[in-house]
This record gives structure tokens, C-alpha cells and sequence, in this order.
């Protein structure tokens, strides 16, 4: 047994709500029965801010005492005193509240216990009961891992370097290559590890709180279930799901018209067209999964456009393995920054430290001289240099940039986000959802809904049983076993929509990101039209019922009355909490143009205050990409780079 973060009281509280969502039977033991605890605790520690889990274990403290069962409209009574079913209905009362903050403690609760269950390593039975395999471990023969990285002793270091690199990822791997190869000393310093191939093949629960960024975890104002993005040596590119889309035409246009006016020309070209080749893009490992062959089947009987997905993969199994590899991949197909851009940065002389958190760019007299940073174990880390390039990810380059002192107003503004959901469809054939290729087929038959390159697209994805949580509302413990134990036939068309509002990531008190947005009326009409299309395509292909990820079930046996089912669905709508999304692709918070006034990076990429302080990641799009964006990021990172190199180099 794992040592709890939570106090013996605090365990019975999320016990007693544990019970309630997840209660066992049947050959599938209650979270009391297994090592839950430490699943809950290991999630927790690392989903959670410092802040986020003071809060938690606050509200853990009350939650099952007499004088908080006044609030729950209970009466003086322990919560975990009362009969399951009613204990339900005051769970139920929390997710249906009409107080937005209400619903989301709900769904806060909701996804960390539930997936905390459900990728418990001892929990084999439950993962048994849905077919879902246990985790097969490294691959045997895998290689050891390639690249050299520096680890820094433990009483901390100072380095020196031409350039320092914070971010490994699309970016920060992309622009590291760019400028080694340029003849400069690199240094790139990532917070996250380094795993390949011969640490992939664990758990969910190792993936997750290994190959995942963390914090922070109560994400804009309970609109999202999570923020998806990568925390290791390679960032998202190691977890990412392979899409590799180059930037529209005509978001290229879109994004010069902001004034960096390359975006439309022939430089940006080059970029795409050299990340896309360094990736070894192709259509040749597309062989659709059932999944994909369902959303292909619903959208050519409709009539609507379908078409190979591009991925960055070479010798992929597009089976078994590929279905893991959103865990990392253990073949080592797939192309991300640690097998390609980082190797070509070492090859070049570049140096690679992990475990390095940076939290200051130094800035003296108006010019980047280097960073500071500490290791986990809270060593100092300085490194001294030329200039700066930050690839930290829309969340964490702006606090990183405030933290340094910089001051410019759109620092941190013009958050912009693919909300996503999705519909379910449960099938009579087998689905096996966590198997086969991660995105092999997709439709654009929606993509422009207004006249102006901004609706929704069509995509599927791998269906494990701790990220299906991320998804799945709760509506009675008797619903939920029903839905999982119907898993392995059901089909799921991810709705991703291209926003055209906005957020904002701001920094508390503690140094953090303080994210918040809410989904803009406009785009909860794309999104509601998006719901509609993937229902129809799975009607299309044959499925025998369907249901949205509204918290208020919206489902219908089919043949049914679809009219009624996308009506029910209008209603719940989507407002905070009410139907289940993720944040995928999070951009735009540091964004490219050719105002300090509109923008808070200059046509070159650097920062309006500081000439030599350049971003390099997805905080630097306009407005969003549209599409999967890692060759977008890559080649905005190739082009930045380019152009800090020929200005060190003059």
C-alpha cells in the first residue's frame, strides 16, 4: 500500500463518495477493496496544484460531518451514513445545481475518483470485466535510450550556453535542432523526464502522471473536464495522437492579416514543408481501426467528405500497439521531437537537462542574459546566455514571461482552445476502442459553418478506460457500470471545434497559471451543431443507440427520434459543467503581430520588450489553427529560430 495525501478523515470522505459513484458487485470490487487511495493520491499530487490540493482536502474535511449535512439538505447527518441511494441523489443534486461552481466541484470529484478507480494498478478485475487488457510492460529488446541528457547535482548548477531552450516539445525540440545547426551552444532545459520506448507499455495511472503535464487541474472555471498536454522529453509530440496536418491556407491568411505578414508567404512554406519532411508525414500507416472504419462507414452513407489521416508515424502497428500509444509508443514509430529535431540538436552539439522547472527569464538592462530554475528537489539551476527561446505551452509560457517582469497587456490574453466532446455510439459489432490506429480517418464536412473557416471537425480516438472517464458524465452508479461494461462496442466521434472566443491565463499569487474561459455563445452553437453531425454519422453507421456527454443524460435507441434527441441535447446545453469536454490544443496566449498593441510577440517571435527573448510553441498563433497543430507549432518554431539564429549570427 502507497501512503495517503489525504488524513484518515479525508480518506473517508472520498470513500464514502467513492462507494457512492463506483460501488463494485458483480466481480468488480468497491474502492475500498483495492488500493484506491494511493490511485486517488498518486492523481491528485500530480493533477494538482499546491493551492488546488489545499482546497480538496478542505472540502474532504467537511463533506461527511452532521453540520455539513445541512447543507447537503440531509439534516444533521454523516453522508456516509445514509442508504446509497440516497446518497446518490445528493451527489446527482451537486452535478445538476444550477450554481456553475457547485457542478463543478461535481465533476471535479466525479473525474478524479472514477479515474483514480479505474486505473488503480491492483484493479485488474474491474479492467477484466470490460475486456480491457492489462498493461504489457516495456517491449522486450527495447533499446536503451538514446539521447544524453544532464542531470544537475543535487546542490544545483550554473551553465552556460548561447541560447537556452526552455521546452523540449513541437517547439522547443524544433527550435533547439534549428539553431544547433547554426553553429550556436544550446542548451535546452525541460521540466518533465526522459522516457522512450523501453519505459512505455505501464498503466494508465504511470502514463498518466508520468508522460502528462500536471497542474493546473481546475481548469477555466469548470468548462473542462482537463487541458491535454504532454510532460516529458518531447512534450505532447511523445503523446500526442500522430495527426500531422499542415496550416490551412486559409488560417495562414488569417494570421498575416495580424501582421506578421510571413505566415502568407514563402518563408512559412519552407517551415511546413522541412517539419513535415523531418517527420517522415505520410499516409502509408492508416489502416482504419474499427473506430475509424465506423466514422468512415456513418460519413460516406451520408454522403459527407472523409479522407486519410497524414501521420507522422514509420512502422507502425496500426493495431494493438498503436491503440497504447497515446502512452507512449513502444515500437518507436512514432516521429515526436525525442526521436527526430532532439537528435538532431545533439548530433549538433546541443546539451538536453530534465527535471529542470525554469521560473525567471533574467532580463538586465532590456536584453535576456539567461534563466533561473530550480530541480525537483528544489536545487537553484542558473544558466547564462546570448538569448532565450521559451516553448513552455500556452499555459505556462505567460506566467513565465509575467514572473520575468515583462509587462506587455496581451501577454497571457487571447487564450484560444478546440473544445472538444462527444457522442457515443454503442454498436452490436466489436469495437475494442482501445485498439487500433489513433486518428486514421477524419471529415471536414463541417469545418466552415459561418463563411469564415470556423466550425467543427470529425476525428476518433483510442478509448482507454481512465480517459474515457474524461468523457463519461455520471448519472447513477447502476448507469455507469451499464456504460462501461458496453465499452467494448462502443464507438466514439470526437466533436472538435475551432473557437472563436477567447481566455485568459493569468498568474496567482503563487507564481501559477490562473486560467479562465468560458465557451462563447457562438461556439456552443458550433459545438451543438457538431453534436447533431457526429449523431447522425453513427446513426448512419449502423449504431443501436447513441448519447452526448451532457450530465443530464441525452440518449436515444435507435431507430429513434433524432429531431428529439438533438433537442434534448440543445437544451442541457453547454455551459460550465453541464456536458463533458476537454480542452485539446491549447494556443494563441502569447501571440504573433505586428503591434505591441494587439500582440504580445513581434513579426520575429520575439517578445515587443525584450529583442532577444523569443516564444516558439502554440502560445504564438493568432488565432487557432483549426486543425491538429503540431506541424503548425514546428514550423513557427523552425521559422522563429531561423531568424534568431541570422540575428546572433550578425
Amino acid at each position: 500500500m502507497t501512503d495517503s495525501v489525504f488524513s484518515p478523515r479525508q480518506a473517508r470522505a472520498l470513500l464514502s463518495i467513492a462507494d457512492t459513484l463506483i460501488p463494485g458487485g458483480h466481480g468488480v470490487p468497491a474502492a475500498r477493496e483495492i488500493d484506491f487511495l494511493a490511485a486517488v493520491s498518486r492523481t491528485a499530487q500530480h493533477k494538482m496544484l499546491p493551492r488546488e490540493l489545499r482546497e480538496l482536502r478542505a472540502f474532504l474535511d467537511v463533506w461527511d460531518t452532521r453540520a455539513f449535512g445541512l447543507v447537503n439538505r440531509i439534516g444533521p447527518r454523516r453522508f456516509s451514513a445514509l442508504p446509497h441511494a440516497r446518497r446518490e441523489r445528493v451527489l446527482l443534486g451537486w452535478g445538476e445545481s444550477p450554481l456553475a461552481p457547485v457542478r463543478t466541484v461535481f465533476q471535479g470529484l466525479r473525474s478524479l475518483v472514477i479515474g483514480a478507480y479505474y486505473i488503480a494498478p491492483d484493479n485488474t478485475a474491474a479492467r477484466a470485466a470490460l475486456d480491457y487488457p492489462e498493461a504489457p510492460g516495456p517491449l522486450p529488446g527495447a533499446p536503451q535510450r538514446p539521447l544524453p541528457v544532464l542531470a544537475p547535482p543535487a546542490g544545483g548548477a550554473a551553465l552556460t550556453a548561447d541560447v537556452v531552450v526552455v521546452g523540449s516539445g513541437a517547439g522547443g525540440g524544433t527550435a533547439a535542432a534549428v539553431l544547433a545547426a547554426a553553429g550556436l551552444d544550446v542548451l535546452v532545459l525541460e521540466r518533465g523526464g526522459y522516457h522512450d520506448d523501453r519505459d512505455f507499455g505501464a498503466g494508465e495511472l504511470d502514463a498518466l502522471t508520468s508522460l502528462y503535464a500536471g497542474p493546473p487541474a481546475i481548469s477555466a472555471e469548470g468548462q473542462f473536464s482537463s487541458f491535454m498536454a504532454g510532460g516529458t522529453l518531447g512534450g505532447g509530440t511523445v503523446v500526442n495522437w500522430s495527426t500531422s496536418f499542415a496550416t490551412p491556407d486559409h488560417v495562414r491568411a488569417e494570421w498575416a492579416a495580424h501582421g506578421a505578414k510571413q505566415f502568407a508567404g514563402d518563408e512559412f512554406s519552407r517551415s511546413l514543408d522541412a517539419v513535415q519532411r523531418r517527420l517522415g508525414v505520410n499516409t502509408d500507416y492508416n489502416a482504419p481501426s474499427p473506430r475509424d472504419a465506423i466514422l468512415e462507414r456513418g460519413l460516406r452513407a451520408l454522403g459527407w467528405q472523409c479522407d486519410a489521416m497524414p501521420r507522422n508515424v514509420i512502422g507502425c502497428d496500426q493495431g494493438v500497439e498503436c491503440g497504447r500509444c497515446g502512452y507512449g509508443c513502444r515500437l518507436g514509430a512514432k516521429q515526436s521531437t525525442a526521436k527526430t529535431w532532439l537528435h538532431d540538436a545533439v548530433a549538433d552539439g546541443a546539451r538536453i537537462a530534465v527535471g529542470v522547472d525554469v521560473r525567471r527569464v533574467i532580463v538586465e538592462r532590456g536584453r535576456a542574459t539567461g534563466v533561473e530554475a530550480v530541480t525537483a528537489d528544489g536545487a537553484p539551476v542558473t544558466v547564462a546566455a546570448k538569448a532565450v527561446v521559451v516553448a513552455a505551452g500556452s499555459l505556462q509560457t505567460p506566467p513565465l514571461l509575467r514572473r520575468s517582469g515583462l509587462r506587455n497587456k496581451r501577454i497571457g490574453e487571447n487564450l484560444r482552445l478546440h473544445p472538444v466532446t462527444s457522442v457515443a455510439g454503442v454498436f452490436d459489432e466489436d469495437v475494442r476502442p482501445w485498439e487500433g490506429g489513433l486518428q486514421t480517418r477524419y471529415s471536414t464536412e463541417h469545418a466552415d459553418l459561418d463563411g469564415n473557416g470556423y466550425g467543427v471537425i470529425y476525428e476518433t480516438g483510442p478509448a482507454n478506460p481512465g480517459a474515457v472517464t474524461l468523457f463519461q458524465p455520471w448519472h447513477s452508479a447502476a448507469q455507469h457500470a451499464a456504460d462501461m461494461r458496453a465499452l467494448r462496442n462502443t464507438a466514439q466521434i470526437g466533436v472538435l471545434v475551432r473557437d472563436t472566443g477567447s481566455g485568459r491565463v493569468t498568474v496567482g499569487r503563487d507564481g501559477e497559471p490562473v486560467v479562465r474561459y468560458r465557451l462563447s455563445e457562438r461556439d456552443a452553437e458550433h459545438m451543438q451543431y457538431g453534436v447533431e453531425g457526429a449523431t447522425r454519422i453513427l446513426a448512419a453507421a449502423g449504431a443501436r443507440s447513441v448519447r452526448t456527454a451532457h450530465q443530464n443524460r441525452v440518449s436515444v435507441d435507435l431507430p429513434g427520434d433524432l429531431d428529439a434527441f438533438a433537442a434534448a441535447a440543445r437544451s442541457e446545453g453547454y455551459a460550465p459543467a453541464r456536458c463533458m469536454m476537454i480542452a485539446l490544443h491549447i494556443m494563441g496566449t502569447a501571440a504573433m503581430g505586428g503591434s505591441r498593441e494587439t500582440s504580445a510577440v513581434d513579426p520575429d517571435g520575439a517578445t515587443w520588450e525584450v529583442p532577444n527573448l523569443v516564444v516558439a510553441d502554440a502560445s504564438c498563433f493568432p488565432t487557432p489553427s483549426g486543425v491538429n497543430p503540431m506541424i503548425s507549432i514546428e514550423a513557427i518554431a523552425h521559422m522563429n529560430a531561423s531568424r534568431l539564429a541570422a540575428r546572433i549570427g550578425r
